[in-house]
C-alpha cells in the first residue's frame, strides 16, 4: 500500500490525441494486464471482483429503497451497555469520532448497496450513525453534477438536523466522491465535512467516459471538462481534510492515476492499492479497515509500524 501527501500542484496532462498520449495510453493498457493477469495477486483481484460484482447485482433492487434515518444509532442517549468491546472503546476513547455522522455516496447508476459491507464494518467499529444516500440513478444520463453535489448539500443538513451533530464524515465511491468534492470545494461544504474518503473517484477523469452516451455526465467525467477545471481552481482556507483511495487495477478509472486526488490548496493523503478492482474497493479489508481508522482519527498498526521504521532509518 503507497501512501502518499499531498502538497504539490498537479502536473500538466499530455494533450488529447498527441502520439505521446497515445503512446502512454498503449502502454498503459499492456501494464494493466501484466498486473491484472501476469501475477497470482492480480488473478485472485480479479477473482474477488467478479464475485463481488455478482453479489451486488443480486442485492441491488434491494438497494433501491431508501434507508430510514436513525440518528445516533446504536448510540442513542450514549448507553454502552448492548455495545460490543470495540464499540464501546471507541466510545470511550474518541466520543466526538464515534458520534459523528458517517455519510455514504454511491456511483454511477448505482445505489446504496455497494457500501453494505463497509457500513456494517464502520458501525461495529463504533460509529453510531451511518447512512448511505441515494440519488437518482438517471443522474448519468439526466443530470448534473453540480445539481447533485447541491441535493448532497441539502441531505447534509438535514442529517446535521436530525443528529444534532455539526459536522459530518463522507466516504464516496467512484462518481458519489466526485458529487461529494464539488460540494466541499465549490458550495461551502468544508463548513460540514471534517473528512471527505474518496474510493476509485475519478478526480482528474476518465478516459472511459468518452464511451458513454453524450450526456452532460459523462462529458463532465471527460479529463479536461469545465468541471474538473473548475475543482482546479484555488480553495483556500478549505477546512476538509481528504483520503482518496485509488488502485492500479481499477478497469473504470482510465489512467488509473486520475483516481489521485492533487491539488496545492487540500490536506491529501493519497493512499495506493495495486489489486483491488473498481467495485470491491468497498469490500477490500485493507482499504475498510483504513477508512474505519482515519475516519476515527487513528492510526492502524501497519501504519504506526511504516513510521517508526522510517523514523529509525
Amino acid at each position: 500500500m503507497d501512501v502518499t501527501a499531498v502538497t504539490s500542484p498537479t502536473p500538466a496532462a499530455d494533450r488529447p490525441g498527441s502520439l505521446g498520449a497515445i503512446a502512454s495510453h498503449a502502454w498503459g493498457a499492456l501494464s494493466y494486464a501484466a498486473r491484472t493477469v501476469g501475477v497470482p495477486a492480480g488473478v485472485r483481484g480479479l477473482a474477488v471482483e467478479l464475485a463481488w460484482t455478482a453479489v451486488h447485482l443480486s442485492v441491488y433492487p434491494w438497494g433501491l429503497i431508501d434507508e430510514a434515518l436513525r440518528p445516533g444509532g446504536v448510540h442513542a442517549h450514549h448507553r454502552t451497555e448492548t455495545l460490543s468491546p470495540g464499540e464501546r472503546s471507541l466510545m470511550v476513547s474518541d466520543l466526538d469520532g464515534s458520534s459523528t455522522p458517517v455519510l455514504l455516496v454511491h456511483g454511477i447508476v448505482d445505489n446504496r448497496s455497494i457500501f453494505h459491507y463497509l457500513a456494517r464494518a464502520l458501525r461495529r467499529r463504533g460509529h453510531g450513525t451511518v447512512q448511505a444516500v441515494n440519488y437518482s440513478p438517471m443522474t448519468a444520463f439526466t443530470g448534473d453534477i453540480r445539481t447533485a453535489a447541491r441535493d448532497l448539500g441539502d441531505h447534509v443538513e438535514r442529517l446535521c438536523a436530525a443528529s444534532g451533530a455539526d459536522r459530518v464524515h463522507v466516504v464516496g465511491h467512484s462518481l458519489g466522491g466526485l458529487i461529494a468534492r464539488y460540494y466541499v470545494q465549490r458550495l461551502g461544504g468544508d463548513a460540514r465535512v471534517d473528512t471527505l474518503v474518496t474510493l476509485g473517484t475519478p478526480h482528474r477523469g476518465s478516459a472511459i467516459a468518452h464511451l458513454l452516451p453524450p450526456t452532460l455526465v459523462p462529458r463532465q467525467l471527460q479529463p479536461g471538462s469545465d468541471l474538473l477545471r473548475e475543482l482546479e481552481e484555488p480553495a483556500p482556507g478549505c477546512r476538509t481534510r481528504f483520503l482518496a483511495v485509488w488502485s492500479r487495477m481499477d478497469q473504470l478509472i482510465i489512467p488509473q492515476r486520475n483516481a489521485r486526488l492533487e491539488h496545492p490548496d487540500l490536506q491529501v493523503e493519497n493512499v495506493r492499492r495495486d489489486h483491488v478492482g473498481h467495485m470491491a474497493m468497498t469490500i477490500d479489508p485493507t482499504v475498510v479497515h483504513l477508512v474505519a481508522c482515519r475516519l476515527a482519527r487513528t492510526t492502524s498498526p501497519r501504519d504506526r509500524v511504516q513510521t517508526v521504521a522510517a523514523a529509525a532509518g
